[in-house]
């Protein structure tokens, strides 16, 4: 799949995620907005590696971290929103009047927290990338 069999997790992971966000959602009007996080993930990982030329060490600490940030706070929050209102955690589901207008504007939220969790987890990367290659911009005694 992809040239490497190292895709093969993260890909599942992302169709079980879509999985859960459509069936949250009953495949209603915000449903195919909400995979926008997974997409974006998986375009991110596939960029990388296929940069890297399919090798996760070669893909260097920048873009491993920085998808890493990306997914976490991404794909976390729209998850458990969309597990909330599946399982109806707190009443998410019963108490409230219209809880589906609450993934009208999630996808857009979470990609910004992703796309903010990304830029910390790069500066990271690109700071141990640094170190490794002995770069890292300060000067040694």
């Amino acid at each position: 799949m992809f040239g490497h069999w190292s895709m093969l997790p993260p890909v599942l992971l992302l169709a079980a995620v879509a999985v859960v966000i459509l069936e949250a959602e009953d495949y209603g009007p915000h449903a195919l907005a909400n995979l926008l996080p997974p997409a974006l993930t998986l375009v991110l990982l596939l960029y990388a590696l296929s940069r890297a030329g399919w090798r996760w060490r070669e893909a260097g600490w920048h873009w491993l971290l920085g998808i890493l940030g990306f997914a976490i706070p991404a794909l976390g929050l729209s998850l458990y929103l969309h597990l909330g209102l599946m399982l109806d955690w707190g009443g998410m589901a019963s108490r409230a009047r219209t809880p589906e207008l609450l993934f009208r504007f999630l996808p857009w939220y979470t990609t910004g927290a992703g796309a903010i969790g990304f830029a910390i987890g790069w500066i990271i990367g690109r700071n141990l990338d640094g170190d490794r290659a002995g770069r890292s911009g300060r000067r040694r005694k």
